[in-house]
């Protein structure tokens, strides 16, 4: 569907954003007022089309550098089973990180072998429900880790094909919450003082099979230098096991935490960008340390999801505090969109009844839960906006779902996939019932 020019936030909106002749934003050929009139708001809409294009995108433009890499979509981004099910047909492969992302793909058959199992502290029901599955790699965090995997798989009478997962020391210069590739991280085996400790025990261990190791600097990573610092430090670290230890380094992934664009001001790295990076640094680190080049795995999370999805609210209430600011308040917030608050995050959004007029009011956009710290966009640029009027919040499908609660004892919103003008129910709203089908009152 071909995109009209004079489409604001064209940059962070779906691919398929128009503006019908109602002056209504539309996705995937929806009416997004439509949409939130139907469906109710908080509404999550992802747009089919932007889902498939960014996969498209990223084995594209890194296969064409590197024919063996594996695209592994990132699930903590948000996963779903309709999600998962795009992912299979898309032929990537797929990380989770916990024994409820494993159900859920397994739920749409999403081939074992594709699934990448990553994580701090598995527990060994996780993992033994991971073998029982067949997954493909086991990304070990820790000795813990290491130990208990190799009892199960062992236990089982077969070799588990893991990666191991090590923390480089190397800045990625994002938030210090999604920081993971420094030393003073919960995550990964410090390379430097355990590293070759970890390799070892690794290779001797009859329940596991070593293919390889496993950074993640963090998220989202807007730079590309990172990238192109860990990759070396990695290869070199690799060619003195395999010296040392006789490692084979068949498969190596420089992670993901791949930048989606949030603000017009701020564009992220270009997906060919982010290829070109990491493909040269992996072939020249070989190439000196006379390595084999080995199978590459990248894992985009946010980059896949971030754009395609949007969010949709309601708006209710307003208050003006003279010389300070106006606040225009939503019928959702930190419950379904914890990132404002938590990392300070940003967004860009427009009225969705209002697409094509002048973004001159300067608000505040407040959620509805009963905390002070409760706003979604501080000092946005919006058309003037009214009682009812839907909100269209840009760049949503990444991270704001996974970590919704029910706070305020809110349900959780429904969430809708769109293509070729129809809109498919993925997720239902939950209702009050399912709020206390948990509970176990009165006591027995």
């Amino acid at each position: 569907m071909a995109r009209e020019t004079k489409i604001p936030l064209a940059d962070v909106l779906p691919l398929t954003a128009g503006v019908n002749e109602a002056g209504h934003l539309t996705v995937g050929g929806c009416d997004a007022v439509q949409l939130a009139g139907e469906f109710g708001t908080p509404l999550y809409v992802f747009d089919d089309e932007t889902l498939r294009a960014r996969c498209r995108e990223f084995q594209t433009e890194f296969r064409s550098r590197h024919e063996d890499t594996v695209v592994a979509y990132g699930a903590k981004a948000y996963l779903g089973r309709a999600i998962a099910a795009i992912m299979a047909e898309e032929g990537m492969a797929m990380d989770v990180v916990s024994g409820g992302e494993l159900a859920i793909a397994a739920s749409v058959s999403f081939p074992p072998e594709r699934l990448y199992f990553h994580g701090n502290n598995k527990s060994e029901e996780e993992l033994r429900e991971a073998l029982e599955y067949g997954i493909g790699r086991v990304v070990i965090d820790n000795f813990h880790e290491m130990r208990l995997l190799n009892g199960i798989a062992d236990g089982m009478g077969r070799r588990q094909k893991v990666l191991l997962r090590l923390s480089p020391g190397i800045d990625p210069h994002t938030h210090v919450h999604t920081t993971t590739g420094t030393l003073d991280s919960k995550f990964g085996i410090p390379m430097v003082d355990q590293g070759e400790a970890a390799v070892q025990r690794a290779l001797e261990m009859p329940g596991l099979e070593l293919m390889g190791l496993h950074v993640h600097l963090g998220s989202p990573v807007f730079e590309l230098a990172p990238y192109g610092k860990a990759v070396p430090v990695v290869l070199a670290f690799a060619a003195e096991m395999a010296a040392k230890h006789g490692l084979r380094l068949a498969e190596f992934s420089p992670g993901g935490g791949f930048a989606a664009q949030y603000e017009e001001s701020k564009p992220a790295p270009a997906v060919a960008e982010y290829a070109e990076t990491i493909t040269s640094a992996l072939a020249e680190g070989c190439r000196k340390h006379e390595l084999p080049l080995p199978r590459l795995i990248v894992e985009p999370g946010r980059s896949i999801a971030g754009r395609a999805g949007i969010a949709l609210y309601t708006v209710g209430s307003s208050k003006d505090v003279p010389g300070i600011r106006r606040y225009v308040s939503v019928d959702g917030g930190m419950a379904d969109n914890i990132r404002p608050p938590m990392y300070g995050s940003r967004y860009e959004a427009l009225v969705a009844s209002k697409a094509l007029e002048p973004r001159r009011e300067t608000v505040s956009i407040a959620g509805k839960y009963c905390e002070s710290g409760d706003v979604l966009m501080r000092d946005a640029e919006l058309a003037p906006l009214e009682a009812g009027d839907v909100l269209a919040v840009a760049t949503a499908g990444a991270y704001a779902i996974p970590m919704a609660s029910n706070y305020n004892a809110s349900p959780r919103p429904a969430i809708v996939l769109v293509r070729d003008g129809e809109a498919h129910l993925i997720r239902r709203r939950e209702t009050y019932e399912d709020l206390t089908r948990h509970d176990v009152w009165p006591l027995e």
